[in-house]
């Protein structure tokens, strides 16, 4: 009954057009919708539904160029571009800044802080492929192991692993017995002895690990040299390419120590694998001039480049007394890239194994320093 009556209802009156004229209702007159559209100028027919509201908070399609079902979908890379927004502003997380920033205040870090920002970003940078730097300095005693040390165990913090420590001396060198032990005691002979077991695609990072020893905390191995001062023979130019054959396998950064006769082969070899030269002494007359001697012997041999790109590290001793140190930091400064100061250190005067945890913050900093220097070499 009630369908019946609903079908008994007159019709609706036509209903007004814009332009005066009338139309029956249900019907819509498709000239003037049409015209509507061009004057809209945006192509999208009118509907009876609500029209397109963006959600709260969102993004109308329409504004971006994809209105909905209309035009190109968007991609993988439209989506990642969704990152590609302006860095939140740093917050300083050192110092007096650092503790007033958790009372709810974002303060920016401070000179200091925004310095060692930087320099643990060049440190932390793509170098590209593997690199080789050399640490030299013809005189005992200049500092060249813990040199090694100390800037292996700064990239190995701030990059992580697959750094090297490579003692390259000729006979006796002191780089095993200033790092840490590790559960065996074999040195580079033992590997140039079995190099046979990684030619080809033989050998994999777990039977490497069988001759360098790990340094734990340093995040970086060491391969010794040997630690006999009678045994072995003298190590030549294709011994030291071997080996770095097999090692470069495994490691992207390999620092390599030195001995003291330049005329030694693998000391030569070394230089000529060398990306990065850094010179090391204490801050006393004869080993700054045996380092002079030593970079005139390079530039006559042809690697006046490598002695221009050197970084210079001058150790300090506890007291600067009776030293000509402007004369040191002249002269270097005129012939390498930079000069820069290592502080005195207790814990490395004593000669005993090097931990990165009981170094004191400045020497810690001066070594990033360093390493920064270093790393913008590569």
């Amino acid at each position: 009954q009630w369908l019946g009556m609903a079908e008994a209802q007159p019709a609706p009156p036509p209903a007004p057009r814009p332009d005066g004229t009338t139309a029956t209702a249900g019907t819509f007159n498709s000239d003037w919708q049409s015209a509507q559209w061009q004057q809209n100028g945006n192509g999208v027919p009118p509907t009876a539904q609500q029209p397109y509201q963006p959600p709260p908070g969102g993004v109308d399609p329409a504004a971006t160029g994809h209105p909905p079902g209309i035009g190109p979908a968007p991609t993988a890379e439209d989506f990642a571009r969704r990152r590609q927004v302006r860095p939140a502003d740093p917050v300083a997380t050192m110092g007096v800044r650092a503790v007033v920033n958790r009372m709810g205040l974002r303060l920016p870090p401070g000179r200091h802080e925004q310095e060692l920002r930087r320099e643990i970003e060049m440190v932390r940078r793509n170098f590209g492929g593997l690199r080789q730097v050399t640490v030299v300095n013809p005189k005992g005693g200049a500092g060249k192991t813990v040199a090694i040390l100390l800037l292996a165990m700064t990239f190995g913090q701030k990059r992580g692993g697959y750094v090297l420590a490579w003692d390259n001396n000729e006979t006796q060198g002191t780089l095993g017995m200033r790092a840490q032990q590790d559960f065996h005691s074999r040195t580079v002979r033992d590997l140039l002895r079995d190099l046979g077991q990684f030619q080809g695609a033989h050998g994999r990072v777990g039977d490497l690990s069988q001759y360098v020893r790990s340094q734990g905390e340093g995040m970086f191995d060491v391969l010794a040299s040997d630690e006999s001062a009678t045994g072995g023979e003298m190590l030549t130019a294709s011994a030291f390419a071997e080996l770095r054959e097999v090692v470069s396998r495994f490691y992207k950064l390999i620092f390599v120590d030195t001995g003291n006769n330049v005329r030694a082969q693998n000391w030569q070899a070394a230089m000529d694998a060398t990306d990065q030269l850094v010179v090391t002494m204490s801050a006393r007359n004869d080993s700054a001039e045996t380092a002079a001697r030593m970079l005139d012997h390079l530039e006559q041999s042809g690697r006046q480049r490598l002695v221009r790109q050197a970084v210079t590290v001058v150790s300090m001793p506890p007291s600067r007394k009776d030293i000509d140190l402007p004369a040191i930091q002249e002269h270097f400064a005129a012939r390498t890239r930079s000069v820069l100061l290592a502080p005195y250190e207790r814990l490395i005067d004593s000669g005993e194994p090097i931990r990165y945890g009981g170094l004191s913050t400045a020497t810690r900093d001066a070594w990033l320093k360093i390493a920064a220097a270093v790393a913008e070499g590569l």
